[in-house]
Parts: C-alpha cells; sequence; structure tokens
C-alpha cells in the first residue's frame, strides 16, 4: 500500500520557504467506533449529580451499601498465599494444573469419570471472555461440522464479536418471550429442531445474560434430547455457577446432565461473579473428548493458539481459585459466601416485585422473581427507560435490562415508584 503525499509550504532554518512532502497518516481512513453501551450508561451515571442516582447498567456485584464486595475468603487465600512467598514465574501455556483440576471438578462435580479417565482437555483462560476465544479459535480451525455458531435471541453482547472475531458465522435461535418476559421454549425447540446436523449451538448454563431466563430441569433434558437427536454440538457458557441459585451443583445441573447423556461438549468458565475477582481475569476452557487419546490431542493445539495469542495465563486469580477450592475450610467458606451473594440477589427481586404492587401498579411483576441471577428483563420499552432516566436519573440499557445487584433495600422503594410512573 503506497502513501498519499500533500504539499506543505515551511520555512527552513534560515527562513527561506521551501515546499515539503507530508505522507498521509496511516490511520486517516480509521472510522469513530460506537462506545460500548454498558461503560456509555455508567458514565452518565458518573455525570448526574442527583442523589437519588441508581445505576443499574453494569453487571458486578454490590453489597447492600452499593459497594464493590470482597469476599472473605478471598481476603484469606491472599493471605495463605503471601505466606508461602510464592516467585513470579511464568504459568505454563495451559495455566497452572491446580487451576485447571478444581475448575473442571466443580463444573462436573467431584468423582466426575469425565476427569478420572482423562476426557477432558482444560485449560486456563482470560476470564469468561478469554475463554471463549480460545474455544472460538479452536472450532473455527478444526470443528469439523458446519463453522457457524447459533446463539439464543437475546444473547450476551460480546458473544457474536468474539465468534466473529475467530471467523465463524453467527445465527440465531428463539429464546426469550418479550410478552410474558419468559422463557420461548416451544419456539426455541422449533428453531433448534431446524438447525443444520454438526453445527454449533451456545447455552447459557444458568443465570441466562440477560434475561435471567432458564430453562428447567425438565426443558434441559428435553433440549439434550433434542440435541442428540439432531446431532449438534453444545458450547456451554458457565459465567455463573453459584452465582444464580446459591448451589453449585443445582447451577451446573444442565452440564452435568448433557454429560451424563453422553454429549461431548465444549465449556467456558468464569470466576469474575461467584468470587467477585472481576480484574483477576480467571476463567477456563474445557473439551470433552471421545478418549484420553482425543483429549491429548486437542490440548497441543488450544495450546499452540494460546501461545500466539499471549503465551501465558496470568498467576495470582488462578492461585487464588486454587487455594479457594483445594483448601476444605476456604471452600466451604466460600459457598456459604457465594449463596449469601447469591440470597440477597433473590431478596432485592422480592422487595421489587412487593414494592411495584404496594405503589398500586396493575401489570404482573413475577417475571422478576420468576427470573434468576444478576440481571432481570424488565419488560420497559427503549422510550419508558428513557424516561426513567431522565426524569428518576436511573441509569440501564434501553433494552429494559436491570443489574438487580445495583437496587438494595435503601433505594428499593424509590426504584418501585419511578418504575410505576413510568409504565402505569
Amino acid at each position: 500500500m503506497s502513501l498519499k503525499y500533500s504539499a506543505v509550504l515551511l520555512q527552513n532554518k534560515h527562513g527561506i520557504a521551501c515546499v515539503s512532502q507530508r505522507a498521509n497518516s496511516w490511520w486517516s481512513a480509521v472510522q469513530m467506533g460506537p462506545p460500548d453501551v454498558i461503560l456509555g450508561v455508567t458514565e452518565a451515571y458518573k455525570r448526574d449529580t442527583n442523589p437519588k442516582k441508581i445505576n443499574l447498567g453494569a453487571g458486578t456485584y454490590r453489597d447492600d451499601n452499593g459497594k464493590p464486595y470482597v469476599l472473605p475468603c478471598v481476603r484469606k487465600a491472599e493471605e495463605k498465599l503471601r505466606a508461602k512467598n510464592l516467585d513470579k514465574e511464568y504459568a505454563p501455556i495451559g495455566g497452572t494444573a491446580e487451576f485447571c483440576k478444581q475448575t473442571i471438578n466443580l463444573a462436573l462435580g467431584e468423582g466426575s469419570e469425565v476427569v478420572q479417565n482423562g476426557l477432558n482437555a482444560t485449560v486456563q483462560g482470560i476470564s469468561g471472555t478469554g475463554s471463549l476465544r480460545i474455544g472460538a479459535a479452536l472450532l473455527s480451525n478444526f470443528f469439523p461440522g458446519n463453522k457457524v455458531v447459533y446463539l439464543p435471541t437475546p444473547s450476551w453482547g460480546n458473544h457474536t464479536p468474539i465468534f466473529k472475531h475467530s471467523g465463524l458465522d453467527v445465527k440465531s435461535y428463539r429464546y426469550y418471550d418479550s410478552k410474558n418476559c419468559g422463557l420461548d421454549f416451544a419456539g426455541a425447540l422449533e428453531d433448534i429442531s431446524k438447525i443444520p446436523e454438526k453445527s454449533i449451538v451456545l447455552l447459557h448454563a444458568c443465570a441466562h445474560n440477560p434475561t435471567g431466563v432458564d430453562p428447567s430441569k425438565e426443558q434441559w433434558a428435553e433440549l439434550s434430547n433434542l440435541f442428540k437427536k439432531r446431532h449438534l454440538f453444545p458450547f456451554f457458557d458457565m459465567a455463573y455457577q453459584g452465582f444464580a441459585t446459591g448451589s453449585v451443583d443445582n447451577d451446573a445441573f444442565a452440564v452435568r446432565h448433557f454429560i451424563k447423556e453422553g454429549h461431548k461438549i465444549a465449556l467456558c468458565q468464569s470466576f469474575a461473579k461467584n468470587m467477585g475477582l472481576y480484574g483477576e481475569r480467571a476463567g477456563a476452557f474445557s473439551i470433552v473428548g471421545e478418549s484420553k487419546d482425543e483429549a491429548d490431542r486437542v490440548m497441543s493445539q488450544i495450546k499452540i493458539l494460546i501461545r500466539a495469542f499471549y503465551s501465558n495465563p496470568p498467576i495470582n486469580g488462578a492461585r487464588i481459585v486454587g487455594e479457594i477450592l483445594g483448601d476444605p475450610q476456604l471452600r466451604a467458606d466460600w459457598l456459604k459466601e457465594v449463596k449469601g451473594m447469591a440470597d440477597r440477589i433473590i431478596s432485592v427481586r422480592t422487595k421489587l416485585r412487593e414494592n411495584l404492587k404496594k405503589e398500586g401498579s396493575l401489570k404482573s411483576w413475577d417475571h422478576i422473581t420468576n427470573q434468576i441471577g444478576m440481571f432481570c428483563f424488565t419488560g420497559m420499552t427503549a422510550p419508558q427507560v428513557e424516561k426513567l432516566t431522565k426524569e428518576f436519573s436511573i441509569y440501564l440499557t434501553k433494552d429494559g435490562r436491570i443489574s438487580m445487584a445495583g437496587v438494595t433495600s435503601k433505594n428499593v422503594e424509590y426504584l418501585a415508584h419511578a418504575i410505576h410512573q413510568v409504565t402505569k
């Protein structure tokens, strides 16, 4: 590519006019990209001077005072790690062995035959996003079927760019029913039954982001049977294990059921939400193979991909996770603490619904408590969201999704009043 030059009239050091050839910028054709939706909401919130303002956009846990929360078990794990006086050497390409062992056991359950027989290729990823990117690259390079990923409608906003940047096509299947703010299970079954065989289908293991709507256990079983019948490849994204219902076993039901039924899955895990390790970027990616030999071959190719991406994953977050899951007392503490976070989210869902009823709202808000996890699809329209922000300084995304972590016992009455005013 050749550069274009433009003539510029200058004066040299002797004051004599001369013509200089100046190259146009290498980046002159780059257009300004759109701002991130969530970050835009947060920035607008920060500029607002209303003392009653509420930020319901960010997907990070807050305590009942609206403050960031570090789990006590994380603090204890950090103290134990400091006492060990560990070095800062590179982690292996696939991450630390203890981290990988503990994370796959957490997902599949202790004593999993998959782990015992060495059928899993598990690596440390840079939280959920980085783990998805590893998986997307592996599928783009080696998946023997259709290089298309089918996402639920809607899905996490980052899913589409991650898969597209990896060279995969992205299509969708029905999932959310906006009329009843619940699951369009019939629509999902109909669409999935028409997906070409040997295609990749992404599933949110629990606490679907952004809707908070999950299939029941019976519906998961029906989906498993349909995947078998259609010969589809299940790609699970599990970012909220333990954070959804407060039980790591309940939240892993879908993943474990698919494994039990013989599916060979891909799985992404994140410890951002359930351990509050947002900035530590601790996650994992796994493939379940037919044999140990197959898993070993897949692992070798995953490592080659990681080497080209970032060479080695960060060590601190992985050490914290490994310490918590590997220490019986810390693990017990974590299970109580993650349930405490989940219970707080569940309790403010109930308070919000009750306060909307107290306001005299004639609408059914049962979906607030029927949905689960950090997010709630309220059913509010874009004009209603705009009015909520403009008149009440309550900030959320235009699709009506709110982060329940931003709701507290101190602001829930004001929030319910505001929602009623814009929806009545």
